[in-house]
């Protein structure tokens, strides 16, 4: 069998496994497809290795503390250190440079530190010159293990190399199959057969474009055009000296594409779902813990079964829009779970908080975290990433990680760098980003080494410039089809020129508004075919909508709707409150995008910046119910001193914060701090304002009612039930709502409606009834108070400001009827204007506090436009927005 073996020397990883499949092909037996390294290595010995960069690095991070670094000491601790010193000794192995032969003090450190390294290197990897030395005395092994040898996809080789070439081919025949390759001069003094072929002669076809998005596109459209034609995936290549700098474009166009497009250094790590759960555990650990961002974890992660079960178990037991950002709030969220809620009874929290808190301890656990939580790719990603940097780097060196892609690449387009193609050509290349400076690159320093140290001839023999000049004339000379092309603008706008391997070709400038003859992607036919796209349903309905907004009249998106819309009808035969009334009377659209549709505004952060003057108020009126209720279970708020409802508001206030932090997002420390005494002051000024006593007073706080929903208030002893339906008088509508305050006599005869507002005080309330339509709460709940509890009661109904100055700040409603009739017949005409098919833009369309305006057209002269339009259109439904 000895006698049948041969051995193939290839440049890279895609020149291997194109061979590999081309013999596969032709059933040859005995080849072996190598790189030189590992040909080296296999005549030295049997367990021998070339050094593995992964390795390299690792044992670089362990040695660098134990070397005296020299000038290099103070930043040998930096993050970036060990990938410089693993490419600065690779370099120096490959160029066959001894540091320590040197007097300069730097490269003395280097020394010291290499043999430090070689050291600790498992014993089977070697440096080159090592292997190369004892290659060397095995040579009378080389027709019995490795057997004759052919050099295939090489323009130059490493000076490490070369000796043992020379010597080797002494031995065994040694052919350079170069092809249309350059052919290294040093090669003419060996016994290496040299074998080449003619260039192909193709002519250069040279595109201009506006940026390196648009070169994507044009060479995805060339790929399309040839795959039409006949031309098989296999035969197309897409090429950039550099691919990371237009691998996004690449990889976006591909996936919008379809196409069959292989990425031979592979893709980023965080688009694939391994990637995109290792990224979230990191999310986790540098960010802090989460109920979303762990959720987010759990849906990708593929570690430990068991330990993932336990952990999604949680997700039933806990409130599904609580933020739960700190151990504090799952430990509080979890004590509020029945242990007979768990799925086996067993009450399991303990060990899902002992996870949490491996998670809490953020990047200096990072290992111990990845060792527990992941298993098989997303470990391998994770130890990775950690390698590369810091754990505090996460973002940055996850982002740099690249995983196959598992496209076959002997029957797809290839995407690749020129080093690569041009150690596997194929016949139809487009080569991209031939600019200045870009193809070739530019020369530059070692980071360790620079050229005043040891010069660059000396230290990179083959410096990527000259690589790229003969990748460049390598794919050129193998391709019968060759299209290149060049940026004509950066990303920033400026100008770019284009590189000198092609200035002296005519380009052919190419508008990135074109119309192509091949499109790539259904996207990008229907921008060739204007014709086709205007006839889709989707292009109909947005140039419509286009031409409506600035048109001088009303129009199916200005409100036309249906009329008797069934939706509609349905949201009508719920129950009203006095903010979806509000919106009915002062913006109709809206009130439909909200309620008939279902909008809403994003919701907030885990941890807003901020704490929202609604939220303020929320918070308020929990800690007023809690004190209301404590104190009504004690004695009576009526009867309470100043002392005692101090210290009711900060037992219920205590435990609002709380459940508001389990269950809500809060801000940063200080402004939630900020906002708890704030609300603890409010309500202290809301329950102190002196109101005259009832005969017999009871006192309610956040009392339902009209809410047939509402479950959580069973234990409360209410004056009516909360599900009694309460119908405006005059219409079909029905109403709800939670009544900030009520005192009831002991005989129901007087009853007292206070709605408190947490805002600033409007010096102009004493005027206001309903003032337009948006103060309702006063006349709305009294009118319900009466409904409840029958004819006979008297009531005021009055608001409460407390944070205005003591003794003002209360505005009762004098007649509750007159303020009642005006809003029932407002909210009839707009029910009639909404049924008959116009939903209008309202007054309150142009609030700044709009939540919904992203969704109206950002014109500055669509409101003015329109508004009066609606205004005409909705008649006496308009009026109410006067009314004081």
């Amino acid at each position: 069998m000895s006698a049948l073996r041969r051995s193939v020397v290839v440049h890279t990883n895609l020149a291997g496994h194109m061979l590999r499949v081309q013999f596969a092909r032709r059933s040859e037996n005995g080849v072996q497809v190598l790189t030189m390294g590992q040909l080296v290595a296999r005549l030295a010995g049997g367990v021998l290795r070339p050094v593995d960069p992964d390795v390299l690095l690792e044992t670089a991070r362990e040695a660098l503390p134990a070397v005296s670094m020299g000038e290099l000491e103070p930043i040998k601790g930096l993050p970036g250190m060990p990938s410089a010193v693993a490419g600065t000794l690779d370099k120096v192995w490959r160029a066959d440079v001894w540091l320590a032969e040197f007097d300069h003090p730097r490269l003395a450190a280097l020394a010291r530190l290499e043999e430090e390294i070689v050291g600790r290197l498992p014993a089977s990897m070697r440096r080159p010159s090592e292997l190369v030395d004892l290659a060397s005395r095995r040579l009378e092994l080389a027709t019995t293990l490795i057997g004759p040898v052919e050099v295939h996809g090489h323009s130059e080789m490493s000076p490490c190399w070369r000796p043992f070439l020379t010597l080797l081919a002494e031995v065994v025949p040694v052919k350079w199959v170069a092809g249309a390759r350059h052919v290294p001069t040093w090669l003419t003094a060996t016994k290496v057969v040299v074998e080449t072929a003619k260039a192909s002669g193709a002519p250069v076809a040279v595109r201009s474009c506006a940026n390196q998005q648009h070169e994507v596109i044009e060479a995805f459209r060339w790929v399309r055009s040839l795959l039409a034609g006949g031309t098989p995936a296999s035969d197309i290549a897409i090429v950039a000296s550099s691919p990371g700098d237009y691998d996004d474009h690449v990889f976006a166009q591909a996936s919008d594409s379809a196409l069959p497009v292989h990425f031979v250094h592979g893709v980023k790590a965080v688009t694939v779902a391994d990637g995109q759960a290792v990224a979230a555990l990191g999310e986790i650990l540098l960010k802090g813990i989460s109920q979303e961002r762990l959720k987010r974890y759990l849906s990708l992660a593929k570690g430990a079964p068991a330990l993932h079960a336990l952990l999604r178990e949680w997700s039933r037991l806990v409130p599904s829009d609580a933020p739960l950002t700190t151990l504090k709030r799952w430990e509080g969220a979890f004590k509020r779970v029945d242990p007979s809620d768990w799925p086996d009874g067993h009450n399991r929290s303990a060990e899902v908080m002992d996870v949490l808190r491996l998670l809490a301890g953020g990047a200096d656990r990072a290992g111990e975290v990845g060792e527990t939580l992941l298993a098989g790719t997303q470990k391998s990603l994770w130890g990775r990433a950690l390698l590369d940097g810091p754990a505090a780097a996460l973002p940055v060196t996850l982002g740099r990680l690249r995983v196959d892609d598992g496209v076959e690449p002997a029957s797809n387009v290839l995407w690749t760098s020129a080093i690569a193609l041009a150690s596997s050509p194929r016949p139809n290349v487009w080569l991209l980003g031939l600019n200045a400076g870009s193809w070739p690159r530019r020369i530059s320093e070692d980071r360790l080494i620079p050229d005043h140290v040891l010069s660059i001839e000396r230290l990179d023999p083959l410096p990527v410039a000259d690589g790229d000049r003969r990748d460049f004339t390598t794919i050129v000379a193998s391709a019968t089809n060759v299209v290149t092309s060049f940026s004509r603008r950066d990303v920033g706008g400026r100008l770019l020129g284009r590189s000198p391997l092609i200035s002296a070709i005519k380009d052919l400038h190419l508008d990135r508004a074109r119309t192509p003859e091949h499109a790539f992607s259904e996207a990008d036919r229907l921008l060739a075919r204007t014709q086709e796209f205007a006839g889709m349903p989707i292009a109909v309905s947005g140039l419509g909508c286009w031409r409506d907004w600035y048109r001088d009249d009303l129009t199916p998106h200005d409100g036309l709707i249906a009329p008797g819309h069934e939706r509609l009808r349905k949201l009508f035969e719920r129950p009203m409150s006095a903010t979806s009334l509000k919106l009915l009377l002062r913006d109709p659209l809206r009130f439909v995008w909200r309620y008939a549709l279902g909008w809403r505004a994003p919701e907030e952060a885990d941890e807003p910046l901020s704490f929202s003057p609604l939220h303020f108020g929320n918070l308020v009126h929990a800690s007023l119910r809690g004190a209301v209720d404590q104190l009504e279970a004690a004695g009576g708020l009526a009867g309470a001193g100043r002392a005692e409802l101090s210290a009711a508001i900060d037992s219920a206030l205590a435990a609002a914060a709380s459940d508001w932090e389990s269950q809500l997002p809060i801000p940063p420390d200080v402004i939630w701090r900020d906002a708890i005494d704030g609300a603890r002051s409010v309500s202290l000024a809301a329950l102190s304002y002196s109101f005259p006593h009832l005969p017999g007073q009871r006192t309610w706080t956040e009392i339902p009612f009209g809410k047939p929903d509402i479950h959580d208030d069973g234990v409360r002893d209410l004056p009516w039930k909360r599900e009694a339906p309460v119908e405006m008088p005059g219409t079909k509508l029905r109403i709800e709502g939670l009544i900030d305050r009520l005192d009831l006599s002991e005989d129901q005869k007087n009853a007292r409606v206070i709605d408190y507002k947490t805002g600033k005080l409007n010096k102009k309330m004493s005027e206001t009834t309903i003032k337009g339509g948006s103060e309702l709460q006063r006349c709305l709940y009294a009118f319900a108070v009466k409904v409840l509890i029958g004819g006979g009661v008297a009531i005021d109904s009055a608001l409460l400001f407390p944070k205005a100055p003591e003794g003002e700040g209360l505005y009762p409603l004098d007649d509750v009827d007159a303020a009642l009739t005006k809003v029932a017949a407002a909210a009839a005409l707009a029910h009639d204007m909404l049924m008959s098919g116009f939903a209008a833009i309202g007054t309150d369309a142009k609030d700044t506090y709009n939540d919904l305006a992203l969704a109206l057209p950002a014109s500055a002269g669509y409101l003015p436009r329109k508004m009066p339009l609606a205004q005409a259109r909705l008649g006496p439904a308009a009026n109410v927005w006067s009314e004081s």
